[in-house]
């Protein structure tokens, strides 16, 4: 009789806690990322935006590769931006090049794929096992994964529209028009103040021509001494060169940089001992996002947030995660 009480006392006592725990599991089951493998265990990273959405990628032997977003963002971010930058210069780099991916993944340029490795077509792209296969620190490799995890799903908007995310190494004090380089304007890509670049290691360069090679590459057909080949100039409000004329021929800035090979825009001309001296500040297109600008704003205590807003006019942060 003892027995049959105590068993009974134990019967209804556990039982509900079974039940419990049974009717838990059933009410909420495990989310199973695409492509993995029910049963096992899922780590919080796998539940982000970014580890779950899936990305087609052009690689440099002409084939079509699947990689989690995550993957190929921090793949990026170490190919694109020093990994000794601020943690906030990475987080806006993240950002950034979330947007840019998004926006592609919207139309695909490849073909079968969104993006290339590319980074004079898309984005560059280094593989984590061969960053570290050439030296490259774990600790690194670590911040940028955080970078990337710490803003999962954060994109830039504007009007309601992904934006075109453009960015580039330096821009020699400020930023471009997209107009300026591109001949559209657009109203998130405007000319900014980016101070604080100078110790970017191509901030500053120098290149020289003879005469002869000049009017080879722009095709000015220049005749006697150079110092009178050149005329008016007109700048951008960025402070780029929008327009020179040389031997009475008028060509863009944009022209000017492709024929010289010229790391901007933002150049000088001068005639010293018989050379064509042309002096360059910045290096890229300089629309949109500097990356030595974001670390010099990040070493000022700016979040990648306000360095965002700052290189892009009027956008707003989204979560395409909903959260």
């Amino acid at each position: 009789m003892r027995k049959q009480v105590l068993w009974a006392f134990l019967c209804g006592l556990l039982l509900p806690l079974v039940l419990a725990a049974v009717g838990g599991r059933e009410a909420s089951p495990p989310t199973v990322p695409e492509g993995e493998s029910e049963g096992i265990t899922i780590s919080l990273e796998d539940r982000l935006w970014d580890a779950q959405t899936r990305i087609m990628v052009l690689t440099p032997s002409g084939n079509v590769r699947q990689m989690r977003l995550s993957e190929y963002l921090a793949g990026v971010v170490l190919a694109e931006m020093p990994t000794d930058f601020e943690d906030e210069a990475l987080k806006a780099q993240a950002v950034v090049a979330r947007t840019y991916t998004c926006k592609r993944m919207e139309h695909y340029k490849h073909g079968a794929a969104a993006v290339c490795m590319d980074s004079g077509c898309c984005q560059g792209f280094w593989d984590e096992e061969d960053y570290v296969n050439s030296g490259g620190s774990q600790e690194a490799l670590d911040r940028i994964r955080s970078a990337v995890t710490s803003t999962d799903g954060l994109v830039l908007y504007y009007g309601g529209e992904l934006i075109d995310a453009t960015y580039f190494s330096c821009s020699g004090g400020f930023t471009e028009d997209a107009a300026a380089v591109w001949g559209q304007d657009v109203p998130y890509l405007q000319s900014v103040e980016s101070p604080g670049e100078e110790n970017a290691p191509r901030y500053v360069s120098t290149v020289r021509y003879t005469p002869e090679n000049f009017c080879l590459v722009t095709g000015c057909g220049g005749e006697g001494n150079p110092s009178g080949w050149f005329g008016q100039v007109r700048y951008t409000d960025g402070g780029g060169v929008e327009s020179m004329k040389i031997c009475g021929k008028t060509y863009t800035g944009t022209q000017l940089r492709s024929a010289l090979n010229l790391r901007s825009t933002l150049f000088s001309i001068r005639v010293e001992s018989g050379m064509i001296v042309i002096e360059t500040k910045g290096f890229g297109h300089r629309v949109g996002m500097s990356q030595y600008g974001a670390q010099a704003m990040a070493l000022e205590g700016s979040a990648f947030e306000q360095i965002l807003k700052h290189y892009y006019t009027g956008t707003v942060l989204r979560n395409q995660g909903g959260a």
